[in-house]
């Protein structure tokens, strides 16, 4: 029986207050990077890490290694990537050992959620699981959809059906399946949850540890579901969701696309992708991008080591770019940013804001984004969101 140490959750601030959507700098990896970070603000450690979603960037070549870097954690830690929705998350956690951190993310609508374990905190327990065959929508390989387009077939030969097979009645909450028909299922008023794949069920239970509420979350995904039992203790809820607001219209422009050279993508990953900064020993001044120096004698000096970069800063200046550029989506803004406490100034693409939001003497924080695909390969890097209140 695993316990609940803190739970942290993550929405984009594009959409409405219904349902998000990505920018178009954020995937899958951004979003579990996000919500892993909320998790991990109260100073919580964690030994592995599970992340569960159907919308991984990549199926081969790294997904574990840009979210590691992401979240801060050692390059060693375990990771398993799981493809599913909402009874996957909720199986992941239930078998969690202590110091896990459990991440279920979505893109539509989209919305992220994580969990890490400890040895105390608010008490979870399996309470069902029933694995059926219904298979209404279907996804391939190479990303083709059918939906079979019965809705009542799904809630009488799917939902109801398993519900019915599981011996659940009345549960507190139940993810995975739209507002409408959670209201029939659950006992009371069930929580609003924004997302209906791996990350609502984590949004559920974050919504009873906010409340106080006990009882039984259900995941459902088509004719299959687990559930848990949420019984006594607390934890602690951290969460990432600004108001939401229209997406900003832009233009992609057509040609051929910047090629990646992923001799330079490899050395650039750990400090681009870590936000770190190159020391020598013999010098407190602090390099970005970590770069040799030459020494007094002509020798070249290679013996930097990195250190974390403040993660808050200033714009120092900034402007927006409206030439078209391949594979960039037009108008979008650059800031030089000065970094708080160090003397680092950093250029970035804002996000989360409109292109001229980011004024002179805004104030913001530096977040892990998608900054290309380049020959198929994703690029992260790391984007400036200004404070909501500044940037009007």
């Amino acid at each position: 029986m695993p316990y609940i140490a803190t739970i942290g959750t993550y929405l984009p601030c594009w959409g409405s207050a219904e349902r998000r959507v990505i920018g178009s700098d954020e995937d899958a990896i951004t979003l579990a990077v996000e919500a892993g970070r909320a998790a991990l603000s109260t100073g919580v450690s964690v030994e592995y890490v599970t992340l569960v979603s159907r919308d991984l960037p990549l199926l081969e070549g790294g997904n574990a290694a840009v979210l590691l870097a992401g979240l801060g954690l050692d390059p060693e830690v375990e990771v398993v990537e799981r493809l599913g929705g909402a009874p996957a998350a909720l199986d992941a956690l239930s078998s969690a050992r202590p110091r896990a951190l459990i991440i279920g993310v979505d893109l539509e609508p989209a919305g992220a959620a994580a969990v890490v374990t400890g040895v105390s905190g608010l008490q979870v327990r399996t309470a069902a699981r029933v694995t059926r065959s219904l298979p209404v929508r279907t996804r391939s390989a190479t990303g083709e959809v059918h939906d079979y387009g019965d809705p009542r077939l799904l809630r009488d030969r799917g939902v109801l059906a398993s519900l019915a097979a599981a011996w659940v009645d009345n549960p507190v909450a139940v993810a995975g399946v739209d507002d409408e028909r959670v209201a029939e299922l659950c006992a009371g008023t069930p929580p609003r949850l924004p997302t209906l794949g791996a990350s609502s069920a984590l949004f559920a239970l974050g919504a009873l540890a906010e409340t106080g509420r006990t009882g039984r979350i259900i995941g459902m995904e088509q004719a299959s579901l687990s559930g848990i039992t949420v019984a006594e203790g607390s934890a602690t809820v951290v969460r990432c969701e600004l108001p939401a607001h229209a997406p900003v219209a832009h233009t992609l422009p057509t040609g051929t696309e910047i090629p990646i050279s992923l001799a330079a993508y490899e050395r650039a990953f750990e400090a681009k992708v870590r936000w770190e900064a190159g020391r020598f020993p013999d010098s407190p001044e602090l390099d970005f991008p970590p770069r040799y120096r030459v020494a007094e004698d002509g020798t070249l000096s290679t013996a930097y080591e990195l250190v974390p970069l403040p993660r808050t800063g200033t714009v120092y200046t900034e402007t927006t770019v409206h030439l078209p550029v391949p594979g960039l989506e037009t108008p979008y803004s650059l800031v030089i940013v000065q970094l708080d406490d160090v003397g680092v100034r950093a250029l970035a693409r804002v996000t989360g804001a409109d292109p001229g939001a980011a004024r002179i003497g805004v104030r913001g924080r530096m977040a892990l984004r998608r900054i290309a695909v380049r020959s198929g390969v994703p690029d992260y890097g790391y984007a400036f969101e200004p404070e909501m209140e500044d940037a009007v």
